[in-house]
């Protein structure tokens, strides 16, 4: 399992949507994507199209205004 990090932070939707769709299809199954943002819409639609999309997902927020978004690669 490798972990990759992407820095979205000051980047609004669909930006941060887009970037992890480009990294999910480089990664392997298992592999988990942290993706840093600082815009709370990524948050619904970040999580709402992981889930479309068959993966585990799962966020915390790291400080006021700033979240790490957990994607696990399931397919």
């Amino acid at each position: 399992m490798a972990e990759f990090r992407l820095d979205c932070l000051y980047e609004a939707c669909p930006i941060p949507l887009l970037k992890a769709h480009k990294k999910l299809q480089q990664m392997k199954v298992g592999d988990l994507l942290i993706l840093e943002t600082d815009h709370n819409c990524s948050i619904i639609n970040v999580v709402e199209w992981v889930k479309k999309q068959g993966h585990h997902v799962d966020y915390i927020e790291i400080t006021e205004g700033q979240w790490e978004i957990f994607i696990e690669k399931q397919k």
